[in-house]
């Protein structure tokens, strides 16, 4: 293994949202973790392939609210409608966020919370991509994003820069999108990242549970609820066709037959403002065991939402950056696998995690 200690991953973020304000936290939080530790509380890896969570430097921010664009991004993080809890302070950065496309990012039910100034004018995303020196670009736009984060992935495409996208708009499973970027030699993960611990890898890792101990699933349900601008933003219902794709897949490829339509249901349920960004999840799994007996798991989660998926993205970035290292375009099936819901190819979590850490190691070109 290569040791890259001292070497910078430089990052741009897309959508200054809850989820960017977590991870922007986490680098503020952990950046004076002992790179000699094994294992750091919240985190998967302390260091990935010689990279260090303090080596992720953040150099550029796009976003449409106004009052974050022409911001310090510093200040920026923890400007309305962000509603994440603040576990780190956030120093000023030196670096302003800039505008970028609306296009389709602003649903009827958020546009009167996020507050685009129709006067700014977008930056050209590629220009400044190049200008900034990024490497890595992850895109946190709101879910039903379609035609804004193909912008995204295309201005990467033209800028050169690795694309993660953390969104359920399908870019790294589209073997059209896959191979452009594999033809341009940059590389992609996605699609939708999964949580530390959310519904997602709970629901897939309890199914996969009931396969290997011969249980039968018959029926299953996932809601979900919370109140920050993701929930409000889903609902509407037009905007959710490739997020119940992206959560439903998740499930059904850890079983060895497809449940029939009728008897799994996983998406969003309801905006509750109060909440915030916590996050509730409902679980119901019926299935049949020994003899037909019936056998029932309820399960009920409560999490902060943003921060959940941080830690996730801390790794995902490190591999991206590993990727340009060792010159890999395209799609990246093993990272893909294990930090995202609908990646190119689904894997149970524990091969995904195993293919990971030899990808690292570089025993897996991707």
């Amino acid at each position: 293994m290569v040791t890259k200690m001292g070497s910078k991953i430089k990052i741009a973020i897309a959508g200054l949202g809850n989820c960017a304000s977590s991870l922007i936290q986490g680098l503020t939080y952990y950046k004076n973790v002992n790179a000699s530790s094994a294992t750091v509380p919240g985190l998967m890896h302390n260091v990935l392939s010689g990279y260090k969570i303090s080596d992720i430097e953040l150099v550029a921010a796009f976003d449409v609210d106004k009052r974050k664009v022409g911001k310090d991004i510093g200040e920026a993080v923890f400007a309305e409608p962000n509603c994440t809890i603040k576990f780190s302070d956030v120093p000023k950065t030196g670096i302003k966020v800039m505008k970028g496309p609306v296009l389709d990012g602003i649903a009827d039910t958020t546009k009167n919370h996020f507050l685009a100034d129709p006067v700014q004018k977008p930056v050209d995303v590629a220009k400044e991509l190049k200008n900034s020196g990024a490497e890595v670009l992850i895109c946190y736009l709101p879910v039903g994003s379609e035609q804004a984060v193909r912008f995204y992935a295309d201005e990467c495409l033209k800028a050169g820069v690795a694309f993660i996208n953390a969104m359920p708009v399908f870019i790294a499973s589209d073997p059209v999108w896959g191979k452009k970027f594999e033809e341009k030699g940059i590389p992609t993960i996605g699609d939708d990242i999964k949580s530390q611990i959310g519904a997602t890898i709970i629901h897939r890792v309890l199914t996969k549970l009931f396969v290997d101990r011969g249980v039968k699933l018959e029926r299953t349900y996932q809601l979900n609820f919370g109140g920050n601008t993701d929930f409000l933003n889903m609902l509407d219902r037009d905007r959710l066709k490739s997020k119940k794709i992206s959560k439903t897949e998740a499930v059904q490829s850890q079983l060895p037959a497809r449940m029939l339509d009728e008897n799994i249901h996983i998406g969003p349920s309801d905006y509750v403002p109060w909440l915030k960004d916590k996050k509730i999840c409902m679980i119901r799994m019926e299935g049949k065991k020994f003899g037909d007996v019936p056998v029932v798991v309820d399960l009920r989660l409560d999490v902060e939402d943003s921060p959940n998926s941080a830690g996730v993205m801390i790794d995902a970035v490190r591999c991206a950056k590993v990727a340009l290292d060792r010159g890999i375009g395209g799609p990246l099936t093993s990272p893909s696998s294990y930090f995202m819901k609908h990646p190119p190819q689904q894997f149970p979590d524990s091969v995904a995690k195993q293919m990971v850490e030899e990808y690292i190691s570089g025993l897996r070109e991707r």
